[in-house]
């Protein structure tokens, strides 16, 4: 068991099985300025160039210590290349979606004849390649990606989408099944190119935003069909304190459940879950990696390792300003919590 290597450990791990010690990874972008100006490879250039974006990516595991790639950055490709304007942000700021395809309805919504060529998507498919040629078959690849709900929304506005889920749910079903083909699409693309795990955001499915009972009628088939859909392992990753939803969560048939330590209780969710997913995180983004010091993420780290997470990770996306020591503390702390 202890000759595991990484890939085999976050692979094991995912799937419940026993490993020698908890993966230390990140399933959220990992992409921050220290790591930028020790590379070279900068926002927003990295969101658009594949060695660029490559190379950042890697960083994140040699330099930061991280023990897999993830990459790209932002939660904006496929909605990009569905219709979605967007705002490539700046060197410290993502990029974000400015304006919506389809905000009358998904009557006029229409596949691109192309998907796979359209926007940055040969971009991040080129960019998975480079990676898995560069680190090997030792190092898991991450693929992160909006998922379909937080498509959906981007595709009509999520003003509108949410007004259609309670006064026209069959357009609201309709742009949900749209986003869903299309997300299959494209995360069969990522696995092809070489990807092993495929960690979907999709963050308009938190219950801040969707009622439980929502979820569980119209978000939780959608997002099951992607999970059964897609050939590498798969990670949802809803924003907020999921708790409300976390048993409906784990039956949409992902590998893992990353969340916030605005989920408390990771005991509790772990008795929740059960063996239906793992659990990923849940070490604060803000207010530990980013704002904290090396000494309170291994607090924190430890804490959670303590509590039983099954994949230590950040509980959200990597802010961009965060430290590269208190990432590396998050690996240092686990391996003096198994040493």
């Amino acid at each position: 068991m202890s000759s595991l290597t990484p890939k085999e450990r976050l692979m094991k791990a995912l799937k419940g099985e026993e490993v020698d010690k908890v993966p230390a990874v990140s399933v959220t972008q990992t992409g921050t300025t220290e790591l930028m100006d020790a590379t070279g490879a900068e926002w927003p250039e990295a969101h658009t160039d594949a060695d660029k974006m490559a190379t950042l990516a890697i960083a994140a595991h040699e330099l930061a210590g991280l023990e897999a790639v993830r990459y790209p950055y932002c939660l904006t490709v496929l909605a990009e290349a569905m219709g979605c304007e967007i705002n490539m942000g700046t060197k410290d700021r993502q990029p974000s979606v400015t304006d919506h395809p389809y905000p009358k309805g998904p009557a006029d919504a229409k596949m691109p004849e192309n998907l796979l060529g359209q926007g940055r998507i040969p971009a991040v498919l080129e960019a998975t390649k480079i990676i898995r040629e560069k680190v090997g078959d030792d190092i898991p690849v991450i693929a992160g990606m909006e998922g379909p709900v937080t498509l959906a929304s981007d595709l009509g506005s999520v003003k509108k989408f949410m007004k259609w889920s309670i006064k026209k749910p069959e357009d609201f079903e309709a742009m949900l099944d749209f986003a869903t083909d299309a997300a299959i699409e494209y995360a069969q693309a990522l696995a092809a190119a070489g990807a092993d795990v495929i960690s979907v955001a999709d963050p308009v499915a938190s219950p801040d935003l969707m009622s439980p009972a929502t979820f569980d009628q119209y978000l939780k088939p959608r997002l099951t069909r992607f999970a059964e859909s897609v050939d590498a392992l798969t990670v949802l990753h809803v924003c907020g304190n999921i708790a409300p939803i976390l048993g409906m969560a784990a039956e949409c048939k992902f590998e893992g459940i990353s969340m916030e330590e605005k989920v408390a209780d990771v005991k509790a969710a772990k008795e929740t879950v059960g063996d239906r997913a793992t659990i990923v995180g849940n070490v604060s983004s803000p207010f530990v990696i980013l704002s904290g010091t090396p000494a309170d993420v291994k607090e924190a780290a430890k804490k959670a390792l303590g509590d039983g997470i099954d994949v230590l990770a950040p509980g959200c996306g990597i802010a961009p300003k965060s430290p590269t020591e208190n990432i590396k503390a998050l690996v240092e702390a686990r391996d003096e919590y198994f040493a």
